[in-house]
């Protein structure tokens, strides 16, 4: 029966076939099919994908088929992706208490995710929702899915905040993708408690308020050293894999996937400074935060993140130098700081010379120096931090200025209340102006006498 599962060639034959399957379930479980059809990559790369006994490609499939599925109870692996499926899932969908890897994403899924039987017990490893029409708030059925390690539902329409229980109720998260959703208010910094998490993608929906300080606790992140072991799944040849913009195009991941590290939180609303503390998570290869409202300055220690190959904070708020620590990263290649209010010299260093593409600094009303011909640092304003070192110049005067008018005042005030040290003074100032007195009067008497002269 498998066999003629993989020969099918029609939407029709294959649900036929799939039926005759749900007739006997015991035939039918812990089973998954290989369409030879199906287009995947694999880090950039062409890949093959596993699917459950249905038709892969072209499909006019609706989800009322679906609510069969329910009755394969052993079922570990499904593969629903990239069909044209529609409707809503069925309330059953949980039943499936021994199912791994569920993949419905590039369908035309929509509707609210069903919730689960207080009962149920969750053995999801990995979940791709992404690429459909699904609404509501963030799933509560996957609170408590102690072995979920991967979680898509990017580009739907899910709303609401993000649950701060996912950094308790879904330890095992390894990668957590929510982007181009409608999910509003703050990060929260339960997150940082998800120590095997290494990807973090919540680009492009309305996330407000500041990036949680906590992050910088983040251990898959924070120690190179420690690297996941995302794999087959449950002894099988099935392999995870993950879509994400690396350098600036959209790529799928699948063999490599345990050596990728990063944040990507670019597209939303959040404010205030880049905390220090992701200067810490020295295992990062991409971090970008752009488009947002950001203001502040670059973190200083930004060169300790050794294993960087990208970095954008382009379309922010940022202000000051670029730190000087930039130019250690010998692993950048893809860097944007545009569209900030950066001011004084690019930073020159063995890698910065190779980005020397001047639109990755445009609009930058202060910089100056290589790449940008037309501004040479002669002709443009001090960094912020020059100017910083000018104020404290300043400062140093004023305060020895004021130090020696506070020290004159002192003095002249103990004259006026020790009495002998203003007697001493006014007989010394009396003394000073009877020899000023003398002198003159003796050049009085000279002039005097020589005019009398000058007449007889």
């Amino acid at each position: 029966m498998a066999e003629q599962a993989r020969t099918c060639r029609t939407p029709l034959l294959c649900l036929f076939l799939c039926l005759q399957l749900l007739s006997s379930p015991q035939q039918a479980t812990s089973k998954y099919f290989d369409d030879n059809d199906h287009d995947t990559f694999s880090g950039g790369q062409p890949r093959r994908t596993l699917s459950s006994g249905v038709p892969s490609r072209n499909s006019s499939n609706s989800s009322g088929a679906g609510a069969a599925f329910c009755r394969l109870l052993s079922l570990q692996i499904l593969d629903l992706s990239n069909n044209r499926l529609t409707g809503e899932l069925p309330d059953c969908w949980w039943d499936l208490q021994a199912l791994q890897f569920m993949d419905l994403s590039n369908n035309s899924f929509s509707g609210e995710i069903p919730a689960a039987e207080p009962s149920h017990n969750c053995s999801l490893e990995s979940v791709h929702l992404a690429g459909n029409r699904f609404t509501g708030v963030f799933p509560p059925v996957l609170r408590g899915c102690d072995s979920l390690a991967t979680l898509d539902i990017g580009n739907n329409r899910f709303f609401g905040g993000i649950p701060p229980w996912i950094g308790t109720q879904v330890p095992s998260l390894r990668i957590l993708s929510l982007r181009s959703n409608r999910f509003t208010g703050e990060i929260p910094g339960e997150l940082s408690r998800l120590s095997h998490l290494q990807l973090l993608d919540m680009a492009n929906n309305s996330l407000t308020g500041q990036i949680p300080v906590a992050f910088g606790n983040l251990t898959s992140m924070r120690n190179p050293e420690i690297v996941s072991s995302l794999g087959s799944l449950d002894g099988s040849n099935y392999q995870d894999r993950i879509d994400i913009i690396w350098k600036g195009q959209e790529l799928i991941f699948q063999k490599i996937i345990r050596l990728l590290t990063g944040i990507d939180l670019s597209g939303n609303l959040l404010s205030d400074c880049i905390p220090e503390e992701l200067t810490n998570l020295h295992g990062l290869r991409f971090l970008n935060l752009s488009r947002n409202h950001l203001s502040c300055g670059i973190p200083r220690d930004i060169g300790s993140l050794n294993l960087l190959e990208s970095l954008d904070l382009s379309c922010n708020e940022l202000s000051g130098a670029i730190p000087p620590s930039i130019s250690a990263l010998s692993t950048l290649s893809t860097f944007n700081i545009s569209n900030n209010h950066l001011a004084g010299r690019i930073p020159s260093g063995s890698q910065m010379q190779t980005l020397d593409d001047p639109s990755i600094y445009s609009n930058n009303y202060g910089l100056c120096g290589l790449p940008l011909i037309d501004v040479p640092c002669a002709n443009t304003s001090l960094a912020s931090d020059e100017r910083n070192g000018e104020g404290f110049d300043q400062w140093l005067c004023y305060s020895v200025i004021a130090g020696v008018v506070f020290g004159f005042w002192i003095w002249f005030g103990m004259l006026f209340t020790i009495e002998t040290w203003r007697s001493a003074l006014l007989f010394s100032v009396d003394q000073m102006q009877c020899k000023v007195m003398q002198k003159l009067s003796r050049i009085d008497q000279f002039l005097s006498k020589r005019n009398t002269d000058k007449f007889l």
